[in-house]
């Protein structure tokens, strides 16, 4: 059984976003999203997802996160990063975390932001610069999350499998967010990981979560490595297909990673956020994957 999870034989969670359907009319003029949150918090609960998330309905993962903080105007850095006046996404994970025991709260990592914003101000001299400061702007936000009862802390940084980052300055701007965490952390990263795997198993989090099911050469990469008392969230549905894989493919994913990993490793999601398909293919994959998972506990 996880590490983490002990009374969770395979856990199954989400990386984050789910298809977003903002509502129109009087209902929607003060929140337009407020019924798209709860669609996808419903989904997810209704799928059987063991590990929920908010369905990060609000935005694209970049501009959710800069549109509020200080010292960033549109895609612009114009003065020195700082922490918003409130959180931005624990009301939305407060609501998660009314209809499930175990929610994912979910923060777009510093580097990723550094790289998606230009510079326009004196105060940075590169972005590894500016990605130290986004961390401690967001670092408040990831303890307000660990605070209102989110199970799992994770960050989100595509850009580290791109090889354009430095990975060390990554992983000190991780270090920032997770310090003083008391819950498990999380770090996603998708794409192929041939150039970095061996910089994130020096990342300080519990889980690495990669997409394996549109890249299954990652698994691979793991073969022969030692992941520690990391635990791995294990991509085994494609995000980027809107049709549904079948049950018995995601199934043969997963046995496929146990031979790898121990089951006491391994957390089960999608590939990636789910926010581009449409809603009906975005319920089939995480239903599917649950009944994947069930056979596979069966046999265990």
């Amino acid at each position: 059984m996880s590490s983490l999870f002990p009374e969770l034989p395979l856990p199954t969670t989400v990386v984050g976003s789910y298809p977003a359907i903002p509502r129109r009319g009087l209902s929607g003029i003060f929140d337009p999203f407020r019924e798209a949150v709860r669609t996808a918090v419903n989904d997810q609960v209704a799928a059987g997802i063991d590990i929920i998330s908010d369905g990060q309905v609000r935005g694209d993962m970049v501009r959710m996160f800069t549109s509020r903080l200080p010292g960033v105007r549109g895609n612009d850095v114009i003065g020195k990063v700082s922490a918003p006046e409130s959180p931005i996404t624990v009301t939305d994970t407060k609501y998660a975390i009314s209809q499930s025991r175990r929610v994912k709260g979910i923060i777009t990592g510093p580097t990723t932001l550094s790289f998606a914003l230009h510079v326009s101000s004196p105060v940075y001299r590169d972005r590894a610069d500016l990605a130290l400061d986004l961390a401690h702007a967001l670092a408040p936000e990831a303890a307000a999350l660990a605070g209102a009862g989110a199970a799992i802390i994770q960050i989100d940084e595509p850009i580290l499998s791109t090889g354009i980052a430095d990975l060390d300055s990554a992983g000190e701007a991780l270090e920032i967010i997770v310090r003083g965490i008391e819950k498990p952390t999380c770090l996603h990263v998708c794409g192929d990981l041939s150039p970095v795997i061996s910089d994130l198993l020096r990342m300080p989090v519990h889980i690495l979560d990669f997409e394996c099911a549109k890249s299954p050469g990652n698994l691979d990469l793991c073969r022969d490595l030692d992941f520690g008392r990391k635990m791995v969230g294990f991509g085994c549905v494609d995000s980027s297909d809107p049709v549904p894989e079948t049950t018995g493919m995601i199934r043969s994913r997963i046995e496929k990673a146990l031979t790898v990993f121990s089951p006491d490793q391994l957390l089960l999601d999608p590939d990636c956020g789910l926010r581009m398909l449409p809603q009906k293919a975005a319920f089939l994959k995480l239903s599917r994957l649950v009944e994947a998972v069930k056979m596979v506990r069966e046999q265990l």
